[in-house]
């Protein structure tokens, strides 16, 4: 199970990296004020929503887990800068703490300290 979600989620990051990089080098992420419009397609306007809505989500489990604040804000950034990079990021440092001998179900609570 750890090796399918470390798989899945290096995917992931891979993917989204690659499409990042590549949208940015085609268009970039800093526009002009004129060029951006929300009229262009409502569907953007609802996978954008629809996206950040997601990284909340995420987020409330990252805000579980951390018990500093600063990681905590450190993650928020984090996640809702980059979503899914962050994300899948988070994900694998979960993965990459679990001792040999714990499932992969041990990253989703909060260590007892």
């Amino acid at each position: 199970m750890k090796l399918a979600l470390k798989t899945l989620f290096g995917a992931i990051l891979i993917s989204m990296v690659a499409m990042t990089t590549r949208v940015s080098l085609h268009k970039s992420i800093l526009l002009s004020p004129n060029e951006f419009s929300w009229t262009g397609s409502p569907w953007a306007v609802a996978t954008l929503f629809d996206a950040y809505f997601g990284f909340i989500t995420f987020y409330a489990w990252v805000a579980y887990k951390e018990t500093s604040w600063a990681a905590r804000v450190a993650w928020f950034v984090l996640i809702m800068g980059l979503g899914n990079i962050a994300m899948s990021s988070y994900v694998l440092l979960q993965l990459s703490r679990l001792k040999k001998d714990e499932p992969a179900s041990a990253i989703l609570l909060r260590k007892q300290v």
